[in-house]
């Protein structure tokens, strides 16, 4: 009996430090998953973390929303899970698997234009909620994400066009996004160039996140030129190979833009 015992206080004991580490391990992953310099806007109720190219998060009260994670710009297993995610379309540098499945958690939720949802149930993603959006459809977020909405926005070319003369970026191919988060308004155009649908916007936007790269969205005039019709309060340029953002500064200058 007393051997029972000893045996039984034994594992009992390494259960006791199994569980320690796994905590502790748990802990120190948590502290890990941290985003980069964060920018907080409207009373520091809206968060703003670039990652790069296409990839950034937004974070509201609790809810933590990636858009377009890609291996490429950073290691996605030191950044938080996303209570959301959105993909514009699905070219390599937007959709990647690998960076998705660092990020996901049971509780996330997808949000993907038709193209990628049938993309996400290919590569395993099956059993999360997705929520597809077709350019034009807006979804009220499950109750439990209160105060948000997501539009999904048209995001085309016209004047680029692969050497077969279709465009990079077809109509309805993909999606930019309008997010609302309480009462603000951020706009995530996605591969695009400007657009009648991104003018029609002009004036309700609080930030806006523009492309600005050739051969796939705008040329730096063409940047500012959209820039200047749609009048966000705050504009981060981004999806772009290289950047003068004074000049960017200097030509958006008295327009009432905070150009990030």
């Amino acid at each position: 009996m007393r051997k029972r015992k000893l045996l039984l206080s034994a594992l009992l004991a390494i259960a006791a430090i199994g569980t320690i580490t796994c905590n502790h391990a748990s802990a120190l992953n948590k502290m890990e998953r941290t985003l980069p310099h964060t920018d907080y806007y409207f009373g520091d109720t809206v968060g703003v973390s670039v990652i790069g190219h296409a990839s950034l998060y937004l974070t509201y009260q609790r809810t933590t929303i990636a858009v377009d994670p890609y291996s490429a710009q950073a290691d996605y297993a030191k950044l938080p899970a996303a209570d959301i995610i959105l993909i514009t379309h699905e070219h390599a540098d937007h959709y990647d698997p690998k960076a998705l499945r660092e990020v996901t958690r049971p509780f996330t939720v997808f949000v993907a234009p038709p193209r990628v949802a049938k993309l996400l149930e290919q590569d395993g993603f099956g059993d999360h909620t997705i929520i597809t959006l077709g350019n034009g459809d807006n979804t009220l977020m499950n109750p439990d994400l209160k105060h948000i909405s997501i539009e999904a926005v048209p995001a085309y070319n016209t004047l680029r066009l692969k050497p077969d003369g279709e465009p990079y970026h077809p109509a309805g191919y993909g999606n930019g996004y309008m997010v609302t988060l309480g009462t603000h308004r951020i706009y995530i155009a996605g591969d695009t160039e400007q657009t009648p649908e991104m003018a029609a916007m002009a004036g309700t936007i609080d930030i806006a996140f523009l492309p600005k790269n050739l051969p796939y969205t705008m040329t730096d005039a063409e940047f500012v030129a959209a820039a200047k019709a749609l009048k966000p309060k705050v504009l981060y340029p981004y999806h772009f190979f290289d950047i003068d953002r004074e000049a960017l500064r200097r030509a958006l200058d008295g327009e009432g833009i905070i150009v990030k």
